[in-house]
């Protein structure tokens, strides 16, 4: 009889929970036998793990194994625990000492051969092993440099259980195939040409007052609505929102990474997300697409994958109205929390909005439309007003003519420029706010905002008018001093002025 142990991970959401790998060997009919609550992959795992002991040259216990992955009451899910199953029955054997693998955490996928591959989930692994304490971790070598994000902790790569086997023993392993995904490090940079430009903010033309909502909308944190016939530059501005956005700070890169680590949509070769995503989710995904979940293996959706960044909707009101009622949540909390009967997983979801759409279902422009009246109302009545009402700017878009175009080449400014703005007013903003748990003007509660951050009553003056007028709410003069206040950000003031407020309300209806 033989017992042995070694560490690995479960994911739930994008949070990686230390696992502990027990292996045991006992009398028996031969069987290999995995308990606490394995999912079908990992029960599949014992035909995968038999082949690859065997491929590598060991000697396959003929005894009853019992695996057991502790705590029992945790979901197990994925092929991440080939290697450190594995290494725990050898261990159990007297293959190899035990000591080399009993504080180390093993996360990994077989093939049958023996060879190591790259799983998701390897950085929120990591991490996990850091909180747990384990000094070092094993992964496959197309991982290595996700693994390595993470500080303060040993990371060892290895191309296959026979490498890691020869490891532990302390003897000399020359790779006879050797498949290293890490990239040679004297190999010279690809030519810049390569790598596909940026989209610039500059490229759309004609559309001022567009542009200057989506600096607007990066420099506060403000959710953006365009309403406009089809070729006015919807789409164009959208995508080049988060070249305006301030880049990632080290702690959301490895934030936002995680996230991705997780979805399997990391970016080859360059592990560490540092610029703001952008993620444009069809208009017949289903809900569970775009706020997350699944039945056996939870996964992170389009709101999670823009998590930091942009989540545009483009047609909007093509998507089915259930789809869009259901980012009110995350755009309120800045998470989705998905329950399931086995398990309740939080998927961090902070997410600049913008919505596109066409004025009518035919969108051609002014007397070319074809709809009637009631039709154009039905389709954009598609966009429940609470929806609307977490959107803090809109703007219509006009077809414009050619010397409109031509004109409008001198002032449309790039994306450097514009950036270097946003920039300056978060600064500001972040110095009022602070003493506050709050980092742009958007996330500020409206009692907050009135209490803190007062607005003179000549800035007020339009807001009070449109008060008596019925065209705003309460809540819609909240969210027009958020507005104004990132107005006041961009302009360099200390406090908005009746242009802020004017401005800002002119956004805020769709009339700018």
């Amino acid at each position: 009889m033989g017992l042995a142990r070694t560490n690995s991970a479960a994911l739930l959401g994008v949070e990686g929970h230390g696992v502990a790998v027990e292996a045991h060997l006992g009398g028996g009919k031969p069987a290999l036998t995995i308990v606490g609550l394995p999912d079908t992959a990992l029960r599949e795992a014992r035909d995968r793990i038999r082949a690859a002991i065997l491929n590598s040259g060991e000697y396959w216990p003929e005894e009853h194994i019992t695996v057991s992955l502790s705590p029992a009451s945790l979901p197990k899910r994925g092929s991440g625990f080939d290697l450190p199953i594995a290494a725990a029955v050898l261990a159990a054997s007297g293959t190899i000492p035990s000591e080399g693998i009993h504080d180390s955490l093993l996360f990994a996928e077989l093939g049958l051969d023996g060879r190591t591959r790259a799983v998701r989930g390897v950085l929120p692994a990591v991490l996990a092993a850091v909180r747990a304490g384990h000094p070092c971790v094993v992964v496959a070598r197309g991982n290595a440099a996700e693994a390595r994000l993470v500080p303060d902790i040993e990371v060892v790569a290895v191309d296959s259980l026979a490498e890691l086997l020869a490891r532990l023993r302390g003897e000399p392993y020359d790779d006879p195939d050797p498949a290293s995904d890490d990239p040679d490090p004297d190999a010279p940079a690809p030519p810049a040409s390569d790598h596909p430009a940026r989209p610039d903010l500059a490229d759309v033309h004609g559309q001022a007052v567009a542009r200057r909502a989506v600096e607007i909308s990066a420099a506060g944190g403000h959710n953006l609505f365009l309403v406009g016939p089809p070729g006015t530059g919807k789409s164009l501005l959208a995508e080049r929102l988060p070249s305006v956005l301030p880049p990632l700070t080290q702690s959301e890169s490895i934030e936002v990474t995680t996230i991705h680590s997780v979805a399997g949509t990391l970016p080859r070769g360059t592990p560490l997300i540092t610029e703001p995503p952008f993620c444009d989710p069809h208009h017949t995904a289903t809900r569970a697409a775009i706020i997350g979940g699944g039945t056996m293996h939870l996964r992170p959706g389009s709101v999670s994958l823009a998590h930091r960044g942009v989540l545009f909707v483009d047609e909007a009101p093509e998507f089915s109205r259930g789809v869009l009622d259901s980012l009110r949540q995350p755009l309120e909390s800045g998470e989705v929390v998905v329950a399931r009967s086995a398990a309740t997983a939080r998927f961090p979801a902070r997410f600049l909005f913008v919505m596109a759409a066409n004025p009518c279902p035919c969108g051609k422009p002014g007397t070319s439309c074809v709809c009637p009246s009631p039709v154009r109302r039905r389709y954009l009545a598609r966009l429940s007003g609470p929806l609307l009402d977490r959107v803090d700017l809109k703007v219509e878009l006009h077809p414009v003519t050619r010397a409109e175009l031509l004109a409008d080449r001198a002032y449309a400014e790039s994306s450097p420029t514009v950036a270097a703005r946003v920039a300056e007013a978060r600064a500001r903003a972040a110095h009022r706010l602070a003493d506050t748990p709050w980092a742009t003007n958007a996330a500020v509660p409206g009692g907050e905002l009135r209490r803190r951050f007062p607005v003179g009553a000549e800035a007020l003056r339009v807001l009070a008018a449109a008060l008596d007028r019925g065209e705003i709410s309460a809540r819609g003069v909240d969210r027009v001093l958020r507005v104004a206040w990132t107005l006041a950000d961009l302009a360099g003031r200390r406090t908005p002025e009746p242009e802020d407020t004017g401005y800002a309300f002119a956004l805020w209806s769709g009339s700018a």
